[in-house]
């Protein structure tokens, strides 16, 4: 996680957007489709309050902006390789 922490701000918020946007498209054309299970319902209820969370964590610890931002892009790339192979 070292290498991805000592990014900056504006890159770290380029590519949540990006693995955002990715997630969001897999997640609408799943719906569209009526292939969304519950399951993954449930995982994009738990996995945004885990990442709140956690950045609420980094914020109250003074680690900084970068450090609060992290855990959603943590999860959102994750999401984005994992939709990607469905």
């Amino acid at each position: 996680m070292s290498k991805r922490s000592s990014r900056s701000l504006p890159a770290m918020m380029t590519h949540l957007a990006l693995s955002s946007w990715e997630t969001i498209f897999h997640r609408s054309q799943m719906m569209a489709q009526g292939t969304l299970s519950i399951a993954e319902c449930q995982r994009m209820v738990m996995e945004k309050a885990a990442a709140a969370q956690a950045s609420t964590l980094a914020l109250m610890s003074g680690r900084g902006h970068a450090a609060a931002l992290a855990p959603y892009l943590v999860r959102s790339r994750a999401n984005a390789r994992r939709l990607r192979r469905k």
